[in-house]
């Protein structure tokens, strides 16, 4: 890197205090995703923190996705760091922020602003070495994608055109595993429409619909294992007024999960065609939805930019390795999905996301950072043109 790079690296490894400060007042800021008020509070705090101009777009239901770009933006043949800003913990759930030596506990605190903040930091240091304006970037941090990011997604993706390669700083696994596969995801709502009777006195006029939705279901879940990989969950049902009422309505929402883009889009065919015919004679089921995310596949350019990265996070002093594959989406699978190899996972490391127990380890902070800028400055050389095979 030069003895501009030695500089950079020197400025992360004294920034332990203040990473852990951005961090606490970024917590602090309780940022549910459909309390849009406390996600741009929390987006405040980002702008505050992150040396480049900030294009905001606000959302129609959710908070405001932030575009962060440098003298020259990621579509020009550079990259793109990606985040988010939204929890999914209310306020009344989980709140605060807490630590106690090399741990810290806190709604987001690894999923992930965690990584907002390694992010954040790695653009100072380019900045505090004069060198942000040497490399084409764009941070990008989205304010729904704990809901699977329905308005940031065509934002993000444009955002990604172009860009040589996708940086996505969610919660960093064990031995700093580097993600280049993700399942992809289904979301689809079943709603079955029947006829309503008195249970007693007319049930031979009535057509149950909780009746014609447990036959959906049954049929539905008999698509586990269709292919490798394939998860089909019905993990709702609601339906009925009484229990002395012929049930006129039962409402079911499904979760699916896939490994290849084909793979979804079949699961969706079939699952479609359960419903083509009355499962129980005067009853109907519609479905909804469809395929929420594609799925991340790995590519040899995204393997090649994984070991690359690797070889950064191992100057820094940490691990590598490919993480095996992860059945949650991300925001890779969004960038991926214009074409842009996509690296997942290179935030700081902790346990318990999406629970009460969420924490980071405040000893990864740097060494993370640090590797992001090894990173940027190593390759901006290059004009983020693909490692070599």
């Amino acid at each position: 890197m030069g003895p501009m790079g030695d500089d950079a690296v020197a400025w992360v490894r004294a920034q332990r205090g203040p990473m852990e400060a951005l961090l606490r007042a970024l917590v602090e800021e309780s940022s549910y995703t459909l309390d849009a008020r406390g996600v741009d509070a929390a987006g405040a705090v980002l702008r505050e923190a992150v040396p480049l101009r900030c294009r905001a777009v606000p959302g129609e239901r959710y908070g405001s996705h932030l575009f962060f770009e440098g003298r020259r933006p990621a579509g020009d043949g550079g990259v793109v760091l990606v985040g988010h800003h939204d929890t999914v913990f209310p306020r009344e759930v989980f709140s605060g922020y807490r630590s106690e030596g090399d741990v810290a506990w806190g709604p987001g605190v690894l999923d992930m602003k965690g990584g907002l903040v390694v992010m954040a930091f790695a653009l100072r240091a380019l900045d505090a070495v004069g060198a942000l304006d040497e490399v084409p970037l764009t941070m990008a941090v989205v304010a729904d994608e704990e809901v699977g990011s329905p308005e940031s997604g065509p934002w993000l993706q444009q955002a990604a055109r172009g860009a040589a390669v996708a940086l996505v700083f969610e919660a960093g696994r064990e031995g700093d595993a580097i993600i280049t596969r993700r399942k992809g995801t289904l979301a689809m709502t079943a709603r079955a429409i029947g006829r309503a009777a008195h249970a007693g006195n007319a049930h031979a006029q009535g057509a149950s619909a909780i009746r014609a939705m447990a036959r959906f279901i049954e049929s539905a879940e008999a698509l586990n294992g269709c292919a490798s990989g394939v998860t089909i969950n019905v993990g709702t049902v609601h339906g009925g007024t009484s229990k002395n009422t012929v049930p006129a309505q039962c409402v079911a929402e499904l979760d699916g999960r896939f490994e290849r883009a084909d793979d979804g889009v079949t699961l969706v065919s079939r699952l479609r065609d359960l419903v083509r015919s009355p499962l129980v004679e005067g009853t109907s089921v519609v479905l909804e939805g469809g395929v929420a995310r594609a799925p991340l596949e790995r590519w040899e350019e995204s393997a090649r930019w994984m070991q690359r990265y690797g070889g950064c996070q191992r100057l820094a002093g940490l691990g590598v390795a490919e993480s095996p594959l992860q059945g949650g989406g991300s925001d890779a699978s969004t960038t991926a999905s214009v074409g842009v190899p996509s690296i997942d996972g290179l935030g700081p490391r902790g346990s318990g996301f999406h629970t009460l127990d969420e924490r980071v380890e405040l000893d990864s902070l740097v060494p993370k950072c640090e590797a992001l800028v090894r990173f940027l400055l190593g390759v901006g050389g290059d004009g983020f043109s693909p490692p070599s095979a």
